[in-house]
């Protein structure tokens, strides 16, 4: 057995998205098939990686500030993500001149030959050294098949596609990312497999456009255990929902083939909850802003959407402060998102990205507007979301849990996504120690309390 001590280690920093998460997954576990190990620390490593996010200037700070932590605290630094392209990539190198390799997002193989290069893995490991382009699986023993995972194991993202074919004026991904790829959906459905066979409980799908999945391949045929499907969302969902785990949508667009997935929620094949970046309700806005959607249609899907599935969980995301965005654009938003009631929504105040083209747009909201907007934005849906979970009080619904603590446990129903959602408290430690309840273990819950945004329930005895 060889001495693991002597292995490269490579330190990882990872920033952003679960989109993002998911590259950093994909690059660790490259690395981990080349013979390196990876550091917990900066001083224990050889080299470190910076997996950065630039979707808003907020966002580019945060990376702006790790790779100079990084810098300051190893010295031998590898920049990659959504930052790596562009203006950005020049303002890192300026900043930071004696960073050793700046790559965009998903570069895979840079980020790879840059590691290679600066700490070639140990001769001893079988290294496969940067350019040689040969298969190199001496680990495949170790690394479990679905490869490392940075998320706890009973969840997992399964990224679709990568790119986006859609042009918002405040947004850039399609330049950092290009357009829209799909994945075959063969791949897809294999690495779903991998991981339930590994524990995952749950799987949560992402992209930058779950809907407009198979597009840009024609929604292609291709085989699954001898079955013909179409590289589409419906059939993926199908797919996926015969896995016996969660299969929890995010990213979708509001386009009519979603109707198709509603039934699939009803009958249980997968879950009863869509993320759809809605973005806003004036239709004035929505034409500056480039977004697919109409805000009336939108309406009449949701309810035709609930009448076929009653439970079904809605969550979404706004702007407000748009350049151009009036009182009555604002009261228009705040109307529609009444008649909606959408169960979880994150609001943001519009901020300028360098490259967007909405920063040329005139009439840009002031400050302290935005800001009161955003008050009177969050303090109406929260009214909202209390209306809507008071509603669970009563129910036993099944739950997830993330985590025990000394005062019980904490999980997630079918309405809640990881990280961006509510939770469901359950602060009974002495019946979450007589049942040994672990993270990933499922149970029946009977909700006693709601507020805004969590749930408190007690324990079903089966």
């Amino acid at each position: 057995m060889s001495d693991t001590s002597s292995k490269q280690k490579v330190g990882f920093v990872s920033l952003g998205c679960p989109k993002a998460l998911v590259d950093s997954e994909r690059i660790l576990t490259k690395l981990k098939l080349d013979g390196y190990d990876i550091s917990s620390d900066y001083e224990g490593a050889d080299v470190v990686v910076v997996n950065t996010c630039g979707f808003i200037d907020s966002a580019k700070q945060e990376s702006m500030d790790a790779i100079s932590e990084a810098v300051k605290e190893n010295g031998k630094v590898i920049v990659t993500g959504c930052m790596g392209k562009g203006a950005d990539a020049e303002a890192i190198k300026t900043k930071n001149p004696d960073v050793l390799s700046v790559s965009g997002p998903a570069d895979y193989d840079s980020v790879l030959n840059a590691v290679h290069e600066y700490v070639p893995p140990s001769s001893q490991d079988g290294g496969q050294e940067a350019g040689e382009g040969k298969a190199h699986k001496p680990y495949d023993d170790i690394l479990p098949p679905e490869g490392i995972k940075l998320t706890p194991q009973h969840y997992a993202y399964l990224k679709i596609s990568e790119g986006c074919n859609h042009r918002c004026t405040f947004c850039i991904i399609p330049d950092m990312r290009g357009d829209l790829v799909s994945r075959p959906i063969s791949d897809v459905v294999d690495e779903a497999k991998k991981l339930v066979e590994s524990g995952t409980r749950e799987l949560l799908v992402i992209s930058q456009d779950t809907s407009a999945y198979g597009v840009d391949v024609k929604y292609k045929l291709d085989f699954v255990e001898g079955n013909a499907l179409e590289t589409r969302m419906q059939d993926l969902a199908v797919a996926l929902g015969k896995l016996g785990v969660w299969v929890r949508l995010h990213y979708v667009y509001p386009y009519p083939h979603v109707d198709k997935v509603i039934p699939l929620m009803a009958e249980g094949q997968i879950l009863p909850y869509l993320d759809i970046p809605f973005q806003h309700a004036s239709p004035k806005i929505l034409k500056l802003m480039k977004r697919p959607g109409n805000q009336e249609k939108d309406l009449e899907r949701i309810k035709a959407w609930r009448a076929i599935c009653p439970e079904l969980t809605i969550r979404s995301t706004f702007v407000v402060g748009f350049p151009g965005e009036t009182e009555e654009d604002f009261q228009m938003l705040l109307d529609w998102l009444e008649e909606a009631e959408l169960d979880r929504v994150g609001c943001f105040k519009y901020s300028p990205v360098d490259g967007a083209k909405a920063n040329d747009f005139p009439d840009h909201v002031p400050e302290d507007i935005q800001q009161q907007r955003w008050e009177r934005f969050m303090e109406a849906q929260q009214a909202i979301s209390a209306r809507r979970l008071q509603r669970k009080v009563g129910q036993t619904l099944e739950v997830l849990i993330d985590e025990v603590d000394e005062e019980g446990a904490i999980g997630r129903s079918y309405a809640d996504a990881p990280e961006i959602d509510g939770n469901v408290f359950i602060n009974d430690i002495e019946s979450v120690e007589a049942l040994g309840l672990q993270p990933g273990d499922m149970v029946e819950v009977t909700i006693e309390h709601a507020d805004e945004y969590d749930l408190w329930g007690a324990l079903v005895y089966s």
